[in-house]
């Protein structure tokens, strides 16, 4: 049996979108890119020509019923993409076939499509957009299908045949389908966007891409400056790191905190500080932070709530956190509010801990990420947690996590909608009233794998902006009702 023949495949120069193909476009393939208006169809068709293009592959643009090139390039011009000299020396080069479409139909478009092929032999061929060409012809009733059908066969052997890696753009509504089309393509990506309450939510899927193997589901997207940007559902399972958890243990900053959980958090481990408004959560962060920078380890703070300088400038730690971001040890990290999904938070932090090669992660906080999310990720909260916490541990990163909780006392829980179990260790904080003062008190409630205190203990937050872990509070019944008795006056 003879030896497979390997195909290359090209990058699209589109972010996330290699990974979610399964490794690129395969070369000289013929590709449809679907979708409704506005979904990005032609950004990204211009995204990859110009990512591919070069003096010796050149790239050529055809456009059919729709916007003349002038026009579509006053726009596509303003994405960071865009290379003025690849069009001004012809490497990419904009073909109006309007004309052609006009009086002869689709046989005059595939004349005018082959004798510039033949005279340029390009390497990437672009076809925008022919649904609405598509549509005439099969509005002239039974032959119309016939037509279409030749049109694609012709077309797509025809560029193969040249070794041209092409794509077809197409405005098609969801449920939409052209067999004729749709079974000639060998890939089909289709791009998506939709209104849900105040949010505008983009997504991608790969329909099919033969010869490889693709991830499946929708993914995210997102339109910016720099064009069109894909964020995969799924981490690479080759990123992922065997860990020994108990075998290493990182310490909080607070000597006494890492003696309550048997010695610091467990390398990898992703811990939650569930507590009220002016707990100290955020403060117990920074500790964590900062005593990993002093250790060499650096570090990375997502942020929901506030900008960078704003979170700089009233944390506790903030002059120490700016000498640490100067000295690159050190990044905040400030997700847009709104309209982000798990994946696209997952991948800049990812990104960050590459940059720095970071250790500690902490994200500041969970109550914030969810009220930054899209309405329509809201649903899957635990579902998409749950794979960002497992990415990033997985990446030998160790994480701490806060999440607002109100001190009710007449119902004990350690997270909202129930996330509690997704993380290896807890520390819950706490209000008490003891002598008519209310103290602060922290616990330990859970240290997956390990033994830990069962104390509850009162803590203060100290002038310096750290956290200091006093007695145990021994001798009291009911300090988590709200209601304690048998208060124990001669101390801990």
């Amino acid at each position: 049996m003879s030896d497979s023949v390997p195909i290359r495949k090209l990058s699209t120069g589109v972010p996330g979108l290699d990974e979610v193909l399964g490794g690129g476009i395969p070369e000289f393939s013929f590709n449809l890119i679907a979708g409704g208006p506005g979904c990005g169809k032609t950004t990204m068709a211009h995204q990859i020509a110009f990512a591919n293009a070069s003096p010796e592959r050149r790239a050529v643009y055809f456009s059919i019923i729709g916007e003349p090139p002038i026009k579509m390039l006053r726009y596509q011009q303003q994405y960071d993409f865009f290379d003025a000299a690849k069009v001004g020396d012809g490497t990419v080069r904009f073909i109006h076939l309007g004309q052609q479409a006009l009086e002869g139909g689709m046989g005059k478009v595939l004349e005018a499509i082959v004798q510039e092929i033949e005279k340029s032999a390009p390497s990437i061929v672009v076809v925008d957009s022919f649904r609405a060409m598509v549509r005439s012809t099969l509005a002239t009733g039974p032959g119309g299908e016939r037509e279409l059908s030749d049109f694609m066969q012709r077309l797509a052997l025809m560029l193969t045949s040249y070794e041209a890696t092409t794509f077809l753009i197409g405005e098609y509504a969801d449920g939409e389908h052209d067999s004729a089309v749709f079974t000639v393509a060998d890939g089909l990506i289709w791009l998506s966007q939709a209104l849900d309450r105040n949010s505008v939510v983009r997504k991608l899927q790969v329909m099919k891409m033969r010869g490889q193997g693709q991830i499946p589901g929708l993914h995210t997207a997102r339109i910016t400056g720099a064009g069109y940007s894909v964020f995969p559902r799924l981490l690479k399972p080759a990123e992922l790191i065997a860990r020994h958890p108990l075998e290493h243990r990182l310490s909080t900053g607070v000597p006494s905190l890492d003696e309550m959980l048997g010695g610091g958090i467990p390398s990898g481990y992703s811990m939650l500080i569930a507590g009220p408004s002016g707990s100290g959560k955020t403060v117990l962060s920074n500790q964590f932070i900062v005593e990993g920078a002093s250790r060499g380890e650096n570090g990375i703070v997502a942020i929901f709530e506030k900008r960078p300088n704003d979170y700089l400038q009233t944390t506790p730690r903030g002059q120490e956190f700016e000498k640490l971001v100067r000295e690159k040890r050190l990044e905040v990290l400030y997700l847009r509010p709104l309209d982000l999904s798990i994946d696209e938070t997952l991948l800049e932090i990812q990104n960050a801990v590459k940059r720095l090669g970071a250790k500690r992660a902490v994200i500041d906080s969970l109550s914030g990420l969810e009220l930054a999310l899209a309405p329509t990720f809201r649903e899957d909260f635990r579902e998409s947690l749950y794979r960002m916490m497992g990415a990033l541990t997985g990446l030998g990163v160790t994480v701490l996590a806060t999440v607002e909780m109100a001190d009710s006392y007449n119902d004990l829980r350690f997270s909202p909608q129930g996330i509690a179990f997704l993380t290896d260790a807890i520390i819950i904080q706490r209000y008490v009233e003891l002598d008519g003062q209310l103290k602060r008190a922290m616990a330990v409630v859970k240290v997956r794998s390990s033994q830990h205190s069962k104390d509850l203990r009162e803590y203060e937050i100290s002038s310096d902006g750290g956290i200091a872990v006093g007695r145990a509070l021994k001798g009291f019944k009911g300090l988590l009702t709200g209601t304690p008795s048998g208060e124990d006056r001669g101390g801990g």
